[in-house]
């Protein structure tokens, strides 16, 4: 399913831990390395696809996670044509997505890369939030940095709600206040 411009709709996924390192997957007999991320079905709304993909290639179920924030808008990159199928060129250029930002509730056994018959990771890893982007296949890298740049602020705002919530656990008799 390609949009009028010939990107496909997609979701892609940033998991954090509780130390706000991300999840970081590497592709079935390749050396490279990516956040999770899959079509949009007809009919499924960017939430339900993620929680899909999230299922399909993580193992991870919506108990085991807590969504922390999303993209605003679409985020999109061409795929170079030497990536492309011969009968998709003209047609296809790329792919339109929708960033989610989740935390992991649950715990790192929950992972299971082999929850469907095929798997799309053989490997994962904990990575600092600001993973080095060359790592990354070349024509992400500015859809990676962007979700990462638009996303981070949802995990200032959870660590700010953190601290509130353990400083008055310490004194609960002083008054905090936020200027959100």
């Amino acid at each position: 399913m390609l949009d009028r411009e010939g990107y496909r709709p997609n979701v892609g996924i940033i998991l954090v831990n509780q130390k706000n390192e991300v999840f970081w997957g590497k592709r079935v007999r390749e050396h490279a390395w990516q956040f999770p991320q899959g079509g949009i079905k007809l009919g499924e709304s960017p939430t339900q696809a993620m929680l899909r993909e999230l299922h399909e290639e993580v193992g991870l179920k919506p108990e085991h996670v807590q969504i922390l924030g999303r993209t605003r808008d679409w985020l999109r990159y061409d795929v170079p044509s030497h990536f492309i199928r011969r009968d998709s060129r003209g047609h296809y250029r790329g792919q339109k997505q929708i960033w989610f930002l989740l935390r992991l509730t649950g715990r790192d056994t929950d992972v299971q890369l082999r929850a469907t018959e095929h798997p799309e990771f053989d490997a994962w890893r904990w990575s600092e939030y600001w993973l080095a982007l060359d790592a990354v296949i070349e024509f992400k890298r500015d859809v990676y940095s962007r979700a990462l740049n638009e996303l981070s602020p949802f995990l200032d705002r959870q660590m700010r709600m953190r601290s509130q919530v353990r400083s008055h656990l310490r004194n609960p008799y002083v008054s905090t206040q936020t200027l959100d």
